[in-house]
Formats: C-alpha cells, sequence, structure tokens
C-alpha cells in the first residue's frame, strides 16, 4: 500500500503540452548515463514517444491489482505498435528481487518499493529530463515530493525525480453496509470513540470486527495502526521520520497512544484471529464473502469492491481522537520507475504522461483503481455513479488535500523497514508476545542502523 506529505494536494487533471519542448536527442531526456534510447519525437509537442516502430515493452507489475494491466491494454489499442512483456509477482517479492533485477536485467517500467536503497544503488532513471519534457515539473509538487531523493538516497522530497505516480491513492476504512445495519450503524463513525464502539457492538453480535491480513513479508497491520497515528497526531513529524530529516523519531507520545489503542483491539479480539497467517488476497476474499464489519485498506480497491459487492460496501475516512481534529491518512502515488538501463526509457515515460493526460487512460484510473489521477489541478475528472464506493473514496481525497491531512506510509521510510521491522514487530504485537511500546522501540532502533548504513 500508500499512499502525499503534509502539503494539500488538490484535484488532479490533464497536462497541456504547447509548443516545442526539447530538441532531439541520442538520449532520452531522462538522465544519459544509461544506454541509447528512442529517438522518436512525439511531433505535436517535441517530447519523446514510443515512435512508430515495433516495441515490446518489458513490464515488473504487482500481481492481484488490474489497473496497470488495463493501462497497458489501452495504451497497446492507441499505440499499436507497442506490446507488453508483464511479469507480476507478491509485492514483497518485487521488495526482494528489485535490486538484483534492475541492476542485471531492468525492466522499461517497473512498481517500485522504497526508493532510497534504489537510488542509492544508482538503479533508477532520473526523471528530471522528462518532468520538463512533458511539463510534470508543472504539477503540483506535492504529488511528486515523494519521489523525489538527494543524493545517495537520502533525504527524500527533495532532488532529482526517480518515480511516477500512475495514480494518487489513499488509505481508509471499507466496511460492510449489511453488517453495519445489523449492529445498529446508520452511517460511518465520526469519531475514534464511536468507532470504537462499533467494534464492541460487533464483537459482542458475532461479527469480525476487522478482517486485516498481517501475514507474509508485508504486513497489514500497518495500515490501522498508521490511521491511529494520524487519529492521535499530526502528519508533519510522521513525515520528517519517513523521509529521514534529522533527529526525527517514531516514538513520539501521540503515536506511543497509538499502538497501545491498536493493542486494546488486539487485546480485546477485534481483529480476525487468522490475521497474522492471512495474506492480502485472503483478507479480500473474506472480506467480499461478508466475513468482517471493517477492512483498513486503500481507495485501489473501490472499483473491485463496486463491482464484487455493489450497494453493500462502504468507505470512510478514519475518525480523528479528538473532537473537531482534522483528518489525515496514509495518501502516496502508486509508484512506477523506469531502470536506469532500460531499453525502451522514452516510451516508458511517454507512457507514464499517457497515463496522466489521456482521458481514457484517466478514466481508467479511477473506474477500475478508484483512485485520483495524476497532473494539473485543472483538468475535467471521469464521472462516477453517485454512492458508489469510488465516489466516496474521490470524496474522501478532497477531504484530505483540504484538510492538509496527507502523509507517506510508515513502510517507506528505509528499504528495508517493513519487512525487517514493521512486519515482524506488528507480528508479535498481534500475537501478545510484544507490547506496544516495546514495538516503537524495536523500529525506532531498526531504523537508525538502517539510516547510518
Amino acid at each position: 500500500m500508500s499512499r502525499r506529505t503534509s502539503r494539500s494536494h488538490t484535484a488532479l487533471g490533464l497536462i497541456a503540452l504547447t509548443g516545442a519542448l526539447l530538441a532531439a536527442a541520442c538520449s532520452g531526456p531522462g538522465d544519459d548515463s544509461g544506454p541509447e534510447q528512442t529517438e522518436t519525437k512525439d511531433a505535436a509537442a517535441g517530447a519523446p514517444s514510443c515512435g512508430d516502430e515495433p516495441i515490446t515493452m518489458q513490464g515488473y507489475f504487482e500481481t492481484g491489482f488490474p489497473m496497470p494491466k488495463a493501462l497497458t491494454d489501452e495504451f497497446t489499442k492507441q499505440y499499436p505498435n507497442v506490446k507488453w512483456n508483464i511479469r507480476e509477482d507478491q509485492f514483497a517479492v518485487i521488495t526482494q528481487n528489485a535490486p538484483r533485477l534492475l541492476a542485471e536485467n531492468p525492466p522499461d517500467l517497473m512498481r517500485l518499493p522504497q526508493l532510497s536503497e534504489l537510488v542509492k544503488d544508482d538503479l533508477l532513471k532520473d526523471l528530471d529530463g522528462y518532468a520538463k519534457a512533458f511539463g510534470w515539473d508543472k504539477w503540483p509538487e506535492g504529488q511528486l515530493e515523494q519521489l523525489r531523493l538527494g543524493p545517495g538516497g537520502r533525504p527524500r522530497g527533495e532532488g532529482p525525480l526517480y518515480g511516477m505516480g500512475l495514480n494518487f491513492s489513499m488509505t481508509g476504512v471499507f466496511y460492510n453496509e449489511k453488517l453495519a445495519e445489523r449492529i445498529g450503524m446508520t452511517s460511518p463513525p465520526t469519531s475514534l470513540a464511536e468507532f470504537d464502539a462499533a467494534l464492541e457492538k460487533a464483537e459482542k453480535a458475532g461479527v469480525t470486527p476487522i478482517v486485516q491480513f498481517n501475514g507474509g513479508a508485508t504486513g497489514g497491520f500497518a495500515f490501522p495502526l498508521q490511521n491511529l497515528m494520524a487519529a492521535y497526531g499530526d502528519p508533519g513529524p510522521i513525515n520528517e521520520w519517513i523521509f529521514q530529516k534529522e533527529g526525527a523519531t517514531i516514538d513520539t507520545p501521540p503515536n506511543r497512544d497509538a499502538a497501545r489503542h491498536l493493542e486494546k483491539w488486539v487485546e480485546a479480539g477485534y481483529f480476525d484471529p487468522d490475521g497474522n497467517a492471512m495474506d492480502y488476497a485472503k483478507m479480500m476474499s473474506k472480506f467480499i464473502a461478508g466475513d468482517g464489519l471493517f477492512m483498513f485498506n486503500g481507495d485501489w480497491e473501490s472499483g473491485n469492491l463496486d463491482k464484487q459487492m455493489k450497494g453493500d460496501a462502504g468507505f470512510f475516512l478514519f475518525p480523528p481522537a479528538a473532537e473537531g481534529g482534522k483528518p489525515a491518512t496514509m495518501s502516496a502515488p502508486l509508484t512506477f520507475g523506469i531502470g536506469k538501463n532500460a531499453k525502451n526509457a522514452d516510451c516508458a515515460a511517454f507512457f507514464l504522461d499517457w497515463v496522466a493526460t489521456d482521458d481514457k487512460a484517466r478514466a481508467i484510473a479511477v473506474d477500475v483503481g478508484g483512485s485520483h489521477p495524476m497532473g494539473l489541478p485543472d483538468a475535467s475528472m471521469p464521472e462516477t455513479e453517485k454512492g458508489t464506493v469510488t465516489a466516496q473514496t474521490l470524496a474522501a481525497g478532497a477531504e484530505i488535500a483540504a484538510a492538509d491531512g496527507a502523509m507517506d506510509f510508515i513502510a517507506n521510510a528505509t528499504g528495508s523497514i517493513y519487512a525487517e521491522s514493521w512486519t515482524p514487530q506488528l507480528q508479535k504485537l498481534a500475537a501478545g508476545e510484544a507490547t506496544s511500546r516495546q514495538l516503537l522501540e524495536a523500529v525506532q532502533s531498526d531504523y537508525e542502523r538502517q539510516v547510518e548504513d
């Protein structure tokens, strides 16, 4: 999952390219240290394109998420000379494979895990040249800030651009409307106290309050934890920790309150008891089957739930702990990048621009991905059917933008913090083998060691 920083992120939109942008060159407008790129240019804009000759693009995508494949299918319809050879793996596998694959046989376009170590090892293409060519540098900076990295991969939030989003995602809480009616929940909770009350009612009614995966190398208890962090504190300090700012810590008083609250949910039996053995796909199957009232997840599932649970699912932002508090949540681009030595880097960059500017591509981002497209703030948005989950998640995104309440995903702080620290520590918490205080202390210790390496 995840997820923007604490800057406001307004409605997203199309890019209008006018005039010639870059003169033709042998290599693409990204960094010039890779192999020669496609020399053909988009005649209308003067920017890189895929040309007219047959090209087979190599892609490495995350399994279980239909939007990227839907986009490549539509792209080939519009540009028949471009075919795609796509490999798919679970995110945990991509995380493990990324350094080796980018070094030995870099795909043209790849779903990226945490960026710092990949940039440090010089495995990703600097996209600043493409940003100028296509006009990405005119987009709201909050859309791209998480994808900028300084020398050696840190700090994040500044420096060249090393990734691009296929859309802008956010997390919150999905709920089963039939089970909500069963416990007397007629509208989404507007406070943490109301949410807690709903959990208690569900448990007493024999309904699993929360179905949440926490198995494998990238567990999902980080989602409710970060939502609780947003409920108890400001997103700014959390972003500073994720971006590796000097002296930042995750072990703060608000985050201790959040972790303790999560621990109370565990102690009360509010999570599916199979959580530590459950993967993401199993969680989705259980929720769709009606085996849980709530699920912490991202808007990338909105289109899927509109199809699988038509009229029976809803979405809301996790409510603040204090009365009158502003909503905040994890929100981030669905990050893809181009290998530094990718064979067809220009075409990959052209595809990334097309995703944000083409009307059909933007509709796929909304209808299939359930999220805002990337781009300029004055663009039109595809219409969504009123009352759908997608309409609810898009409205929630606008609410987060207005509240300036977005933050990056806590799993993105370092390349290994998710698999080597957050997940095993949260698994211990879920199993009753560690306390909430021990959780934060262990993660902070791991973080400091990884940042120093």
